[in-house]
């Protein structure tokens, strides 16, 4: 059998990286990845050969690497955070029926919401969910009702992918459904560049995020009814001094 690997690499410093991802990378013939991701890595693994594909050819880039692995070499898929979520793991199951004589390893990676986190304290201690305001590969009306799904639910919420050129007001429209079940006054935070140059956090109200100005390098945090703002940094109570 030949093999393909499916590695998470994290938020982009190689610092968090897990060993595991590290060690296949440092194994593996030949890694493959959307041209940012592959920016973020090549100076750690400088002597792999390397292929890339620019957004949008995911299909295309899970091709080259199946057909790189039939040529006998140990092939690596690379993905931002985790590879299974909203990582390059599903698409590469789903044509792996082209190609059984190849076989599949998912190695798990940090994925934006709990490096995010960490970085503004702990904002997902109890139940939360994650949602995409992407609406390239889901319709608009199928993420609203998400929205107003777990917002009604009092779910902490990570939003990612809030904003871009084409989606300038998807968050402020994002918010303005929140802001139909939840206060106002509800405890937000962002955090750009998580665990890259630039990284930064800001602490809010949820009235106040729907003026925020983010983009495709920002995960966005909704906090619950109990969330709490303690020194600038956002904490979701998870209820043990209850117990």
């Amino acid at each position: 059998m030949y093999k393909l690997y499916i590695v998470g690499i994290g938020p982009g410093n190689y610092e968090q990286m897990t060993i595991r991802a590290a060690e296949i990378l440092k194994t593996c013939d030949v890694i493959v990845g959307y041209t940012v991701y592959i920016d973020l890595i090549r100076e750690h693994f400088g002597e792999k050969e390397f292929l890339t594909t620019p957004m949008r050819q995911e299909v295309k880039r899970c091709e080259m690497a199946f057909e790189t692995a039939m040529e006998g070499k140990t092939v690596a898929m690379i993905c931002s955070g985790d590879a299974g979520v909203y990582g390059m793991s599903g698409l590469l199951y789903e044509m792996g029926a082209r190609y059984p004589e190849v076989a599949l390893e998912v190695i798990p990676g940090v994925t934006a919401a709990t490096a995010g986190a960490a970085v503004l304290g702990a904002p997902l201690m109890h139940d939360f969910c994650l949602i995409s305001l992407s609406d390239l590969l889901t319709p608009w009306e199928k993420i609203e009702r998400r929205l107003r799904a777990a917002a009604e639910a009092d779910f902490v919420i990570c939003l990612y992918n809030p904003s871009s050129k084409k989606r300038k007001d998807y968050l402020r429209r994002a918010c303005e459904i929140l802001l139909e079940y939840q206060s106002p006054d509800i405890v937000c935070g962002t955090v750009v560049n998580i665990g890259r140059t630039g990284e930064q956090k800001k602490v809010l109200s949820l009235e106040a995020l729907k003026e925020e100005q983010v983009d495709m390098f920002t995960t966005v945090f909704i906090g619950n009814s109990q969330t709490m703002s303690l020194e600038e940094m956002m904490v979701t109570p998870r209820g043990y001094r209850n117990v």
